[in-house]
């Protein structure tokens, strides 16, 4: 270890480019071991920010000339507005105005810490892929960047180093990733490609990834994995349930599914017909939480802890404590609790109680034994849920609550924000389901946003916003009632009779007819004879399209015909 020591207390590199005022104030503060980041902000004065304080660096506002002193001395800016030191592993951050220049800058203070490992050494050497999870800063990456180290003393190690935090800025990695080969990501939004090109091109036996962030680089982990690689990566989220609430990267554990049994495997399992599953076997076998720098709660086989969530059934991870001595105490964590958007421990709210297994539901695929269409994996898709032979739902089975009945006048009602949904569907829709809700104006105050497909796919600010927050984002495919009634239906967790006939199909149909007599090819076109419950939809799906259609005939031969509007 001694080889790299000399290369740890490179932070007197990173103060030398500040402004000599500033770099001085630092030094005479001292405590360098725990300075986290200083932080310049074009009229404000510097903050230089510590474990477990902060403090002003001067008096005086930071100007542009502050900060192109410190811009010169660095390298170039990538697209994700990050510079680096060379050799070292310190990264600048830049913010800026409308017109791209810079008027902010974060400086983040980069460490190799030896040590961390030990925490987890034992899965590292298993050859069991892992994953890590913990709030920025709490040391994911140092942990990372040993685990390379590691591992590259006795195996082939290629390092996927998307925003040169593991090895440091520059063509020659640092010292601390020992004899581990780095590959550099052009961009961004590259990264699955160059995981991929890790494994075609450099046969690795460990892959080691920071920040898997997108539903692609999901997918590429999942290829690697399957091709026997060792996987030892982070991920966006906190938390395991946070995570498999997380619809772009919730395949990383599996994912979950909403699965309808039979009758007889219904009543084996003592449970409703509707439940939920995961969906595949998890591309990490291992996950990790880091809840204190000394401090990681352990899932060691992620299967069995994804299975044991989606059925209620309690959890008993195993927390880890790395002591002042150097000792690794183990003992069984607490059992969790739903809380929101992720397990604390802590009493359960009426929400809790009501979405305890349903909320995962966000991030699944539907299926029935029919083989019906699957849900996006970005969110739930309400035409999965089914049609009845009625105008309402039909409610069949007992709702997933402990204790307490949904209409309840002590239950507080679920705050549903509707982006791009009819608020005035959505408050009739849940009434003639006699459920509970509260229509809030903004995602802050929100258990739930509800949108449409059309905003979903553009990625509109307010979805990623809420994505951010860790919301539960339905998706609707049409602005419709019945749409909104499935969805609420599947929120508070009760079971809608599927339809007779299939809706995609049907819906396929009806759109063609539509566009064939909007583009002018036919005056009118008469559908296929259909239930109630088909034709409501039909109709409202013309409607959108600023068509008429009427019904005709006598059940079971009634049909709908769209025409044009005559005005």
């Amino acid at each position: 270890m001694k080889q790299y020591e000399n290369n740890l207390d490179d932070i007197h590199a990173l103060v030398a480019i500040f402004p000599e005022e500033i770099g001085e104030k630092i030094e005479s503060i001292g405590n360098l071991s725990e300075l986290v980041e200083v932080v310049f902000d074009v009229g404000r004065p510097p903050l230089a920010r510590y474990t477990d304080d902060e403090i002003q660096l001067s008096e005086k506002e930071v100007a542009f000339e502050d900060l192109e002193t410190i811009i010169s001395q660095i390298g170039d800016f990538d697209l994700d507005n990050r510079a680096g030191m060379e050799r070292t592993l310190h990264r600048i951050s830049a913010v800026r105005n409308r017109k791209g220049k810079i008027i902010g800058l974060t400086c983040r203070v980069g460490r190799a810490v030896f040590g961390t490992l030990e925490i987890i050494q034992d899965f590292v050497d298993s050859g069991k892929s892992i994953l890590i999870l913990g709030k920025p800063g709490i040391g994911k990456t140092t942990m990372l960047r040993e685990a390379a180290r590691v591992l590259a003393e006795r195996k082939r190690v290629v390092i996927v180093d998307t925003s040169n935090e593991i090895g440091g800025d520059g063509d020659v990695p640092h010292p601390a990733v020992g004899k581990a080969r780095r590959l550099q990501v052009a961009k961004p939004a590259l990264q699955h490609e160059v995981m991929i090109e890790a494994v075609e091109n450099h046969n690795p036996e460990v892959i080691v990834i920071d920040e898997i962030g997108r539903e692609l680089e999901a997918q590429a982990a999942r290829t690697i994995a399957e091709r026997g690689v060792q996987l030892i990566g982070t991920a966006h989220g906190r938390t395991l349930s946070n995570l498999l609430m997380n619809p772009t990267l919730s395949d990383l554990v599996g994912g979950i599914e909403s699965v309808t049994l039979s009758d007889e495997e219904a009543r084996r399992r003592g449970t409703q017909k509707t439940v939920l599953e995961r969906r595949s076997p998890p591309t990490f076998d291992v996950l990790v939480e880091i809840v204190e720098r000394n401090k990681v709660v352990v899932y060691p086989d992620v299967a069995a802890a994804v299975d044991a969530l989606v059925r209620g059934i309690e959890l008993a991870p195993e927390l880890r404590i790395k002591t002042d001595q150097g000792k690794i105490i183990r003992e069984k964590a607490p059992a969790p609790v739903l809380e929101g958007n992720g397990f604390t421990p802590a009493a359960e709210s009426d929400l809790q109680i009501r979405q305890k297994r349903n909320i995962l539901q966000i991030t699944g695929r539907s299926k029935t034994e029919s083989g019906g269409r699957r849900n996006s994996r970005r969110g739930v898709s309400a035409e999965s849920y089914g049609m009845t032979q009625s105008t309402s739902p039909v409610l069949t089975g007992e709702r997933d609550l402990d204790s307490d009945s949904q209409n309840d006048p002590g239950m507080k009602p679920i705050r549903i924000y509707p982006h791009g949904v009819a608020r005035n569907r959505l408050e009739q829709a849940s009434a003639r389901l006699g459920v509970l809700i509260s229509i809030v104006n903004n995602v802050e105050e929100a258990d739930v946003l509800m949108t449409l497909r059309p905003y979903y796919r553009s990625r509109q600010k307010m979805i990623v916003d809420a994505e951010e927050r860790n919301v539960p984002i339905y998706v609707l495919r049409s602005n419709t009632i019945n749409q909104i009634e499935y969805t609420l239906a599947n929120l508070f967790n009760v079971t809608v009779q599927q339809p007779s006939g299939n809706w995609e199909n049907v819906e396929k149909e009806t759109t063609e007819a539509i566009m064939a007599v909007k583009n002018g090819e036919a005056v009118w076109v008469d559908l296929a004879p259909a239930n109630r419950m088909i034709r409501q939809m039909q109709h409202e799906l013309v409607e959108q399209y600023g068509l008429l259609s009427q019904s005709y005939g006598k059940e079971p031969k009634r049909r709908i015909r769209i025409f044009q509007n005559p005005e």
